[in-house]
């Protein structure tokens, strides 16, 4: 192969064998296209939501604060879409549907999960280092 060329369109670097390597930023990289699914908040409230429990759309509609329905239904449709949540409907009048981590989606949400833990961790450190910067920054004016 090629100096430069990649294995295929949606394919970049391993990320791993360096730990400071940023993935690809080009916008066909698959890496960069699920961190960008993953980190959008309405994406973490949905998996945090469905961590350990099934839930109905009107159940998640009504617990993710600010979320449209249209923006629900698409997020959830990604997830559906990325193997990280499990969508059953069933044949009952009037419909329902339900929704659930799958094991993929679950195993996401322990990562979730440690980030969440170490935010609350350091908050204090971060609002004295914020709190520094912004004196530091004033002082400078």
């Amino acid at each position: 192969m090629e100096e430069g060329t990649f294995e295929s369109l949606g394919y970049c670097a391993d990320t791993g064998d360096y730990p400071a390597r940023q993935w690809d930023t080009r916008a066909d990289c698959e890496v960069r296209q699920i961190l960008d699914r993953i980190a959008d908040k309405w994406s973490l409230l949905a998996i945090a939501l469905l961590a350990g429990r099934v839930m109905r759309f009107t159940e998640l509609r009504r617990e993710i604060d600010g979320i449209s329905q249209r923006m629900l239904t698409r997020t959830l449709r990604h997830l559906e879409r990325d193997g990280l949540v499990r969508r059953t409907v069933h044949p009952v009048v009037p419909p329902r549907v339900d929704y659930e981590l799958t094991p993929l989606g679950a195993s996401l949400h322990e990562t979730i999960q440690a980030l969440v833990d170490w935010t609350e961790s350091h908050q204090r450190e971060i609002a004295h280092a914020r709190d520094s910067y912004d004196r530091a920054e004033a002082a400078a004016v």
